[in-house]
């Protein structure tokens, strides 16, 4: 097995890293970072179920949605939950009910992160440990594919839940109906599901789509690429070729993570501001145009009117804008640039895959 010293550990003691540094202080704890992951779960899903109830105890039904400074009811409603005809809202329960669920889940996760945080062994990795297969090494190529490969099926399996729901759990709200309807004939023709991806129909490329069955058919097409991409990596190994193209560290995989979440980031700005079929403007106000300042930014036609397209397009812009940032500045680390001296570490030692 070839080792190395991962810039990370050159530039500072980890062991004795404030509590500010985050989970840099656990990048070789692989029991207590599983805690740390565990716990930030929790907190995402504690804050769905909140905000979820929140919005729902602030709700005015004789109110446009898009006027209340909603942005998690928006996206229940679309996706059919509550809704009849003229996307009005008929039924709040389901609302309360997905709100419940999340905070009930959010227990579970945090209790699971408190106790891997406190009381689980610090390392999963030992061999001899009952925990040895959660274990991990940075330099292992094979283990990280595998890791990656499991997060892909399960992103594959969330992208299906949302095909179930179109075609066999009430469908979705459509706009071009303004009532709710069940998906039974997706699209599954690659050269339309590509031709958005490819720039051949559409005009705000992937963000062009306007009929639910290119929706949930290309939802269909990404699940199964997701899994089968997964499954993939799950199965097999690294070749060779692909060592030299990445820094194998755990520092190089969170600058991986955060370009990815950049791209998603805005990707997602375009598609909230311009898609009226998945973001539908009885819930989320008009389409919006881009506007140029020092930076561009997202705004309605109507400038006294900040809906909740405006809130999610501007939001989603401005995480993707500091996602990058961290993206650069993790990735310039991992390849070993000190930014207290301004230069690349001549202590530092780019980490090489296990064989």
């Amino acid at each position: 097995m070839t080792t190395s010293t991962s810039p990370l550990s050159v530039e500072q003691n980890l062991a004795n890293s404030p509590w500010w540094a985050g989970n840099a202080r656990l990048a070789n704890l692989s029991g207590k970072l599983l805690g740390a992951h565990v716990a930030h779960a929790g907190l995402i899903v504690f804050w769905a179920g909140v905000m979820t109830l929140f919005e729902l105890a602030h709700f005015n039904s004789a109110e446009p949605m898009y006027e209340q400074g909603l942005i998690l009811l928006p996206h229940l409603a679309a996706q059919g939950w509550g809704v009849g005809a003229e996307g009005v809202v008929v039924d709040t329960y389901p609302y309360f009910v997905i709100g419940v669920l999340h905070l009930i889940s959010s227990a579970f996760l945090g209790f699971g992160g408190i106790f891997h945080s406190l009381r689980g062994p610090e390392t999963l990795e030992d061999r001899f440990s009952k925990y040895s297969f959660f274990g991990y090494d940075w330099k292992d190529t094979n283990k990280m594919t595998t890791i990656l490969g499991i997060h892909l099926v399960l992103l594959g399996c969330g992208a299906f839940l949302l095909v179930a729901k179109a075609m066999y759990f009430g469908g979705l709200y459509d706009p071009n109906i303004e009532n709710l309807r069940v998906i039974t004939n997706p699209t599954l023709d690659p050269t339309v599901i590509f031709g958005y991806l490819f720039g051949a129909i559409g005009k705000y490329w992937i963000a062009g789509v306007d009929n639910l069955e290119d929706v949930v058919g290309g939802h269909i097409w990404i699940g199964g690429m997701l899994v089968g991409g997964g499954l993939f990596h799950i199965f097999t190994k690294p070749m060779k070729w692909t060592y030299p193209l990445f820094v194998w560290s755990g520092e190089a995989y969170l600058s991986y993570s955060l370009g990815a979440l950049a791209l998603m980031g805005f990707i997602a700005t375009l598609f909230v501001s311009v898609n009226t079929t998945v973001y539908p403007e009885v819930f989320y106000g008009p389409a919006l145009v881009i506007k140029q300042n020092i930076l561009p930014y997202f705004s309605s036609v109507d400038p006294d009117l900040v809906t909740s397209r405006t809130w999610l397009a501007n939001t989603h812009f401005w995480l993707a804008f500091f996602f990058l940032q961290g993206h650069i500045w993790h990735a310039l680390r991992a390849r070993g640039f000190d930014f207290r001296k301004g230069r690349v570490s001549q202590e530092a030692v780019i980490p090489q895959p296990s064989s």
